[in-house]
């Protein structure tokens, strides 16, 4: 099972789907034995295995096993015994450049890179550097998503958000969608106070974004100079990206075998065979003074460690990888604000495609990220024709009283709504929700 397929069968639990549950060992399946699944104890590589779980007349099959090959052979067993739709976790680079023969060749539905994805929004965080987590795109990268740390002095705190954000100028064109306050997620609403020590999300296009939070005073200078430590999969396409974003990157990682085949794949990195938990190593390879230091070992532990360390003495972003989502709130009061979470981040990619497999084609979820914790989600909506809400402004509609019309976008056009505004046939719709298991903009929207 893993901590991705734990979470996976728990959020899917969570929202009411009838789970089944395949491993080899019975001590991850006890650990689900407060869930209500099917546990079946073998190998899910395994024909009669498939078989035993009722495959065929499943609506989707997820496996997130540690092999790649096992994931992809499980998917193409599964198909031979009718299974409907396949859903594969492949991390490995070697795949990435036969990735369309493993689609249409080998049938298998969908494919989930979470290494991959999680360096992209690492990427995205060092290209704004006032983030505290993982940037969140939508309608094909025209909107972002930020998580914002409220010091006290940003002229909104104290205020209404009605006050703040009375019109389109003042706004900026930019929404504030939701708060972090301790252990409390809220959907914010006219009458909602920010005060210091919250996390604030910020969503609207990358240029009002940047503009807003500039004149907030935040920093926006991207990441030039960068530390890596760890060369795990996700360290390897973070690198990768960033040299091609011209980004002078160090690489360590301990295994000098690794090392090596890291240092050949990796031209423009600097790759270095050490501890990147020694603090003598890391200050004499320039953590005082550079743009953004990044741990992304194996081990959340070492992360945290060093992640730590980096805080007290460096001047620069310092992005932790952990895998333990719960630990968020307590990691920001220890000084980590910037935590970056694969497991969460493969989760969102897995959620999405089950829900709009299991909801069909006219569901319209394209993007959907849990957010806060897991407490909220922010999900993309492509609007179909002839929704009953389409046309009328927002302030005719009822809206959801968990949840927040963020965005829409129609064309280019990036829209902070008010509520004067309409939703039309084709926009993409952003909503910011408590609610779990959302399958369509209907359920949040109605005339």
């Amino acid at each position: 099972m893993g901590k991705l397929g734990t979470m996976v069968a728990r959020t899917l639990v969570s929202e009411m789907h009838d789970v089944t549950v395949i491993d080899m060992d019975s001590a991850p399946l006890e650990k689900l034995e407060d869930l209500d699944v099917l546990p079946i104890k073998g190998n899910a590589v395994s024909i009669d295995t498939l078989e035993e779980a009722d495959v065929k007349h499943a609506d989707i099959l997820i496996s997130t096993m540690r092999s790649d090959e096992c994931n992809m052979l499980c998917c193409i067993f599964a198909k031979q015994v009718g299974a409907k739709y396949t859903v594969a976790r492949i991390r490995e680079p070697e795949y990435l450049k036969s990735m369309s023969f493993v689609t249409q060749e080998l049938q298998i539905n969908y494919v989930a890179n979470p290494e991959r994805a999680t360096a992209r929004e690492i990427s995205r965080m060092l290209r704004l550097p006032f983030a505290t987590s993982g940037i969140e795109t939508f309608a094909k990268g025209l909107v972002e998503m930020v998580e914002m740390r409220v010091v006290g002095d940003e002229p909104f705190v104290g205020k209404p958000i009605a006050d703040v954000f009375k019109d389109r100028q003042s706004s900026s064109k930019v929404l504030f969608c939701g708060v972090r306050r301790g252990s409390e997620s809220i959907i914010p609403k006219g009458d909602t106070v920010i005060q210091a020590g919250d996390s604030v999300f910020v969503t609207a296009d990358y240029a009002s974004l940047t503009t807003y939070l500039r004149n907030l005073g935040k920093n926006s200078k991207a990441a030039r100079d960068v530390i890596i430590v760890g060369g795990s999969r996700t360290a390897y396409y973070l690198a990768d990206t960033l040299n091609q974003s011209g980004v002078k990157t160090k690489l360590i990682e301990i295994n000098q075998e690794r090392a090596l085949y890291l240092d050949e794949m990796l031209e423009d990195t600097t790759v270095i065979c050490a501890d990147g938990t020694d603090q003598q190593l890391l200050l004499s390879e320039g953590l005082r003074n550079t743009d953004a230091f990044i741990t992304l070992t194996d081990r959340d532990e070492e992360n945290l460690m060093a992640g730590l360390y980096a805080t007290k003495v460096s001047k620069g972003r310092v992005i932790v990888k952990n895998s333990r989502t719960s630990y968020s709130g307590l990691l920001s009061e220890m000084g980590l604000d910037s935590i970056i979470s694969p497991t969460q981040i493969a989760c969102n990619i897995m959620l999405r495609a089950v829900r709009t497999r299991i909801a069909g084609e006219q569901s319209g979820v394209e993007r959907i990220y849990k957010i806060m914790d897991g407490q909220a989600e922010a999900i993309e909506f492509l609007v179909p024709e002839n929704a009953d809400y389409i046309g009328i402004p927002l302030a005719r509609l009822t809206v959801d009283a968990d949840s927040l019309v963020a965005v829409i976008v129609r064309g280019t056009k990036v829209v902070v709504p008010f509520g004067s505004d309409t939703v039309e046939k084709g926009d993409h719709v952003v909503i910011m929700t408590k609610r779990t298991g959302l399958t369509n903009l209907n359920e949040v929207i109605k005339a």
